[in-house]
């Protein structure tokens, strides 16, 4: 394909994008499927451009003083040949007009403001207010994996062997890293089950469950069953798991997971009914800010309404955790967020209403399980992100029903 035509395509992509009703992901790989004639190197031409407008959304908008995906692409491609691409041919874009030609005479050269420059919706940048953490979550993450045997140094060696660049990650003992994106399907040492998928702060916070072989657990909100997954790895595969979701359908995705990985402690249920658990593990749903490094798209589909509904369904959760968790046993309350009112201002909300919980010291569970040093100021409620961890955005609370 000639430039004309792979831009014409990225312009289709976030044209589609940038009316912010579907992931991009989703409507990427759409494209790609109902477009197999594209080559590869096509592809990933257009995939890694559409990416990076998306990271640059807002500043390419700010330049251009508009939101529209054809001017943004404009913006975008100012420093290159515009006549060649915007060609007015049978497969590339139509010519510029004069009004588009102006808006690149006109680029606004003012200072970015603050949410601009990093890249975020203006009602979340004052909301969160932390301009490190929301640039950080603007970059690539890299390749997070979780072993699935017992020697982390032996997967490395045969990863490596295989011609990939891996190392451990600094903080999980079950994880190993990579700077670039790995194509699974070429990769036998996850075909053969040895890999998990996983970025490193969700193998912390299920390290920091303390699960036991002789704890009844119910991963409450299991999702794709990720955490399950780790938690059977973890009680090397003794113990009974319980796995539950709402999605039902998304939840069937674990089957083929436990088949590949040889696990034997997970059942799959539906209905939760015992009022004994001794670890009652909440995923909880949320507004997903933390992974904004893997999805910088989905800051522009989330709203305030969102978050306040959310808000009311983590504190039902919480309360059907507390009249499912035995007394002494613990609820561990998770998120990917990086919003307070998600995080700790539930857990305190919760606090308050049960005179009978409390919040455990997760400093001392860490420095229990963990040999890399704790990375964070409060010694009652985690926190883990790009800038303080190089992982996602992850919190953790641990309360323990007394």
């Amino acid at each position: 394909m000639l430039n004309n035509a792979r831009y014409k395509a990225v312009l289709e992509l976030i044209t589609e994008v940038f009316k912010d009703e579907k992931p991009a992901d989703n409507i990427i790989n759409d494209y790609m499927r109902e477009r197999r004639y594209i080559g590869s190197k096509d592809r990933k031409f257009i995939i890694d451009n559409v990416w990076n407008i998306i990271r640059n959304r807002r500043k390419l908008g700010f330049d251009i003083n508009s939101d529209k995906p054809r001017d943004i692409l404009i913006c975008y491609l100012r420093n290159e040949p515009l006549e060649d691409i915007f060609d007015n041919g049978k497969y590339g874009l139509e010519s510029l007009t004069k009004e588009e030609e102006q808006k690149l005479k006109d680029i606004n050269d003012d200072v970015y403001p603050k949410d601009v420059e990093a890249e975020t919706p203006k009602w979340i940048y004052d909301k969160v207010n932390d301009d490190r953490l929301l640039r950080s979550l603007n970059n690539t993450a890299p390749a997070d994996f979780r072993i699935n045997v017992k020697n982390l140094e032996a997967v490395i060696d045969a990863m490596k062997g295989e011609g990939f660049e891996i190392g451990p990650t600094p903080y999980s003992p079950i994880g190993i890293r990579s700077e670039n994106r790995i194509n699974l399907i070429n990769c036998m040492t996850y075909q053969e089950g040895r890999i998990e998928v996983q970025d490193e702060a969700s193998q912390l916070v299920s390290i920091l469950c303390e699960a036991k072989p002789e704890s009844k657990i119910i991963d409450y909100c299991a999702g794709a069953g990720g955490k399950s997954l780790t938690l059977s790895f973890l009680l090397g595969n003794k113990g009974k798991i319980h796995a539950h979701d709402i999605d039902w359908h998304r939840l069937e995705q674990i089957k083929p997971r436990i088949e590949r990985l040889g696990v034997k402690n997970i059942e799959i249920t539906r209905n939760v009914s015992d009022n004994d658990y001794d670890r009652f593990v909440i995923d909880a749903p949320c507004s997903g800010t933390g992974t904004w490094r893997r999805s910088p798209d989905a800051k522009y589909r989330l709203t305030p309404k969102r978050v306040e509904e959310l808000n009311k369904i983590q504190s039902e959760i919480l309360e059907t955790a507390y009249k499912h968790t035995k007394s002494g046993g613990r609820i561990i309350y998770i998120t990917c967020s990086i919003l307070k009112d998600e995080n700790e201002n539930i857990v305190s909300n919760f606090l308050d209403k049960h005179e009978d919980v409390n919040l455990l010291n997760i400093k001392d569970i860490w420095n229990r399980n963990i040999d890399a040093g704790y990375p964070y100021n409060d010694e009652l409620m985690l926190r883990l992100s790009p800038v303080s961890t190089n992982t996602d955005g992850f919190f953790i609370a641990i309360i323990k029903k007394n």
